[in-house]
């Protein structure tokens, strides 16, 4: 519904599937790495960095659902727990560094011969079924840093994500805002159409005084007409006596 102005006045926000974000679907990914990741590097009791790895990558994808899902009512939970997502994306980032220092690992910067290949890979593979395969082949070096690179390349995505969320806030505001417009927009189509309601009974009203007139002005001529036609014919009954007792005077003769 919009008024009259073409400002948006819809309550609630479309709901966004986020299963066709990219940046979710890199998220998902980034959680099932990281669950493989720590159970074949990771030692189940004597390192907690395995707990912080996996939650630090559900909360990412946990988020960014729940924060899409609360953005149909409410852009300002929508733009907190997104963050939210991108802060515990962060964690994990930094926890997959630190594997990589503390085993004295090699980061694939851009002299690295394996960089290109994971730069292309990453950025044009989204879904879980283009990693999976690897999740076993890789070694714990090749998995920190195609997670590291995920990692850099859902943040830069759910940034650009975010500005849009943020520029549609600032031209629409909040569901408070929003309930505000549709209830002042009905009110205003409803003074609207009372007005135009009006002006018509109106037009009727005129259009009935009018057509009373006529009626009035036609029922006088009829009433003329009525009283013309029975005076002639009462003279014309009274010149047939008078016709009449002159024709029996002459037959008396």
């Amino acid at each position: 519904m919009k008024d009259n102005s073409n400002t948006t006045t819809h309550v609630l926000n479309t709901q966004t599937n986020w299963e066709e974000l990219y940046f979710y679907q890199k998220s998902d990914v980034i959680y099932q790495m990281s669950f493989a990741f720590c159970d074949r590097f990771i030692n189940l009791y004597k390192d907690r960095t395995r707990d912080q790895i996996i939650q630090a990558a559900r909360s990412c994808k946990q988020n960014i659902v729940e924060g899409l899902a609360d953005g149909v009512t409410s852009s300002e939970m929508q733009l907190k727990l997104l963050n939210v997502a991108r802060a515990s994306l962060k964690e994990l980032k930094e926890d997959y560094k630190d594997y990589v220092k503390s085993r004295h690992l090699q980061f694939y910067d851009q002299n690295h011969p394996k960089y290109d290949g994971m730069l292309k890979y990453c950025r044009f593979h989204n879904k879980l079924e283009d990693y999976e395969p690897f999740f076993s082949k890789w070694n714990d070096e090749d998995m920190c840093n195609y997670a590291i690179t995920l990692c850099h390349m859902i943040d830069k995505m759910m940034m650009s994500f975010l500005r849009k969320l943020e520029q549609e806030f600032v031209t629409e505001g909040g569901i408070k805002e929003r309930m505000y417009k549709v209830r002042t927009g009905y009110r205003q189509q409803q003074e609207v159409l009372q007005k135009k309601l009006e002006s018509t009974i109106s037009i009727i009203q005129q259009q009935l005084q009018d057509s009373q007139k006529q009626t009035n002005y036609w029922k006088e001529q009829y009433n003329n007409l009525r009283e013309r036609a029975l005076k002639a014919y009462n003279l014309q009954q009274e010149e047939i006596k008078f016709l009449k007792s002159q024709l029996e005077q002459i037959n008396n003769k």
